[in-house]
């Protein structure tokens, strides 16, 4: 039998050689909370079903290396951003278990990340994920994402498996700032879901995403606000 030090160490190995192969650099505290985000999941889904994946080694590809594949996207995104903009400001829509809004706020501490899910026990969930590891930086908000306050705007709003990509910048077109962009994970490129945009969102981009260890194939739909004076 493995001993739960043995898993804990195997969960941290690949976890270290994930954010190698996406040119990510996390200090020890960082690295601390990703795994103590993990565990806290795992603890939590002895009582709640929060996710599907149930496996250490599993949850560590599918769930934290699945969510740090956002964050140089976002890194690039926001480089030469005007400092005086102010401290920027991320929506994770159906956050779930925090992915990937809770892996993305230890990851950039700078960024300021409100996750939003209409379950109650997950709000809650990711409510106590900020109190445990310590992020200031992280909102939890347990509402219909067309339920919330519209100001002040955010910078991205971003979602992982939430329903499709017009039914994401419907509900969200109001929470989005007027140079905002919404940055949506998928698998396979969803082309019948690009096709059936609103005629006043354009996709900009178009972001394969390789996930160490996954044997699925992941992009990143970058949108934003199309001008329809232009």
């Amino acid at each position: 039998m493995t001993a739960p030090g043995d898993v804990l160490d195997a969960l941290e190995a690949e976890l270290q050689a994930g954010l190698g192969a996406f040119g990510l650099d996390a200090d020890p505290e960082q690295r601390r909370r990703l795994v103590a985000h993990l565990r806290l999941i795992e603890r939590w889904n002895r009582v709640y079903n929060l996710t599907a994946i149930r496996e250490p080694a599993a949850m560590v590809v599918q769930h934290t290396l699945d969510s740090l594949a956002l964050v140089q996207p976002l890194r690039r995104y926001f480089d030469g951003s005007d400092p005086a903009a102010g401290r920027r400001r991320l929506l994770d829509v159906g956050s779930g278990a925090g992915l990937p809004g809770v892996v993305i706020a230890i990851m950039e501490p700078d960024l300021d990340v409100t996750c939003v899910d209409a379950v109650a026990k997950k709000a809650g969930f990711v409510r106590q994920a900020g109190i445990e590891l310590g992020l200031h930086n992280l909102q939890a908000v347990h509402a219909r994402v067309e339920d919330l306050p519209t100001s002040p705007a955010f910078d991205i709003v971003t979602a992982r498996a939430f329903a499709s990509l017009s039914d994401l910048v419907e509900l969200t077109r109001p929470l989005l700032a007027a140079d905002g962009a919404w940055a949506a994970m998928k698998g396979a490129l969803p082309q019948d879901e690009i096709t059936a945009l609103p005629p006043d969102v354009a996709v900009f981009h178009v972001e394969p995403l390789a996930v160490p260890g996954l044997d699925a194939r992941r992009c990143l739909i970058w949108m934003k606000p199309r001008s329809m004076d232009a």
